[in-house]
């Protein structure tokens, strides 16, 4: 191989882990902001961990952990979220569509571990 394909093929290679790096943290980011828009706007009845705080679980929410909820279609999930259902309170308007799925995405997490 002579040293000018060798230099092509380490700037590609180099450029391929750019992108790489630059799009894990770009997914690590958008992580990082749902749970924290978990923890700022569900926890607070549905706990830290999705099982219910103190509060929620007076107010009988369910384990968001639950085959009852893990059932529900994402677009049933998404309704309840932006409609509110039950004791929950509408979110729309509050947080953005955007917001809900990726909360709802989260919430699928929750429901893989124990």
């Amino acid at each position: 191989m002579r040293n000018s394909q060798k230099g092509i093929l380490a700037a590609l290679c180099g450029a391929l882990a750019l992108c790489f790096l630059v799009s894990a943290a770009g997914t690590r980011g958008a992580d990082d902001q749902t749970v924290k828009l978990f923890h700022t706007k569900c926890a607070v009845c549905h706990g830290d961990d999705g099982r219910g705080s103190d509060v929620g679980k007076s107010l009988d929410v369910v384990d968001l952990h639950s085959p009852a909820v893990q059932k529900q279609t994402d677009a049933q999930l998404i309704d309840a979220v932006t409609n509110g259902k039950g004791k929950m309170p509408p979110n729309k308007g509050r947080i953005t569509a955007a917001q809900i799925k990726s909360l709802v995405a989260y919430v699928r997490e929750l429901g893989k571990q124990k």
